[in-house]
């Protein structure tokens, strides 16, 4: 019981990281590509550029690093050396046309949409069933409605709490699930960042 117990809170707080980590990918390289692309007339804009390109890689294996702590998969990735000999344009040259930091920083990006499914599947898997099982504790202080029943007296709220605890079982089986998805999902990204197929 207690294996199952931290399984399932790895699993929750795995698909919170991942609508954290998706929001921040997509913030992140929205304002610092917008504003590399816009400064690149200045001095200042190449190296931000060249700086933000390099990070794509990094945030992979962060990722790879994450996915293997959270869901247990392991995802062989090929590193290749950085070359950081050059002059700054040369190296910035290097970076923009490298295909495989631009297929990161779109994967990395994407993740926002998967962030925002584990959001909502962490929402409904394991938030929800605590919130129908501790129904009985809120009666007597509040009128809580589910749907078009509203929970006003202690047998509906037996009922919602028994309707939780069911919600629960059912629930830590799907954020399983979805949790390994998430998980094939960073090892899709790494192939297809890597050139292998997937």
């Amino acid at each position: 019981m207690k294996k199952l117990l931290l399984n399932n809170m790895q699993n929750v707080i795995f698909l919170f990281f991942t609508f954290i980590s998706g929001l921040f990918y997509f913030c992140f390289y929205l304002v610092t590509l917008t504003f590399g692309l816009g400064m690149s007339f200045t001095v200042i804009g190449i190296p931000i550029l060249t700086y933000v390109m390099r990070s794509a890689r990094k945030f992979v294996r962060y990722e790879r690093t994450q996915t293997k702590i959270y869901t247990d998969l392991t995802i062989e990735l090929k590193d290749v050396e950085l070359q950081v000999e050059g002059s700054l344009w040369v190296q910035a040259k290097r970076e923009l046309i490298d295909q495989r930091n631009w297929r990161a920083i779109f994967w990395l990006m994407l993740k926002l949409f998967v962030g925002w499914i584990s959001l909502l599947c962490a929402v409904l898997f394991y938030i929800m069933p605590l919130a129908f099982i501790a129904a009985p504790l809120f009666v007597p202080f509040v009128n809580v409605q589910i749907m078009t029943m509203t929970i006003d007296t202690l047998e509906h709220s037996l009922i919602v709490m028994l309707a939780g605890i069911v919600l629960a079982f059912i629930g830590g089986w799907l954020g399983k699930g979805i949790t390994q998805w998430i998980g094939r999902y960073t090892r899709y990204m790494v192939k297809a960042i890597s050139g292998e197929s997937a």
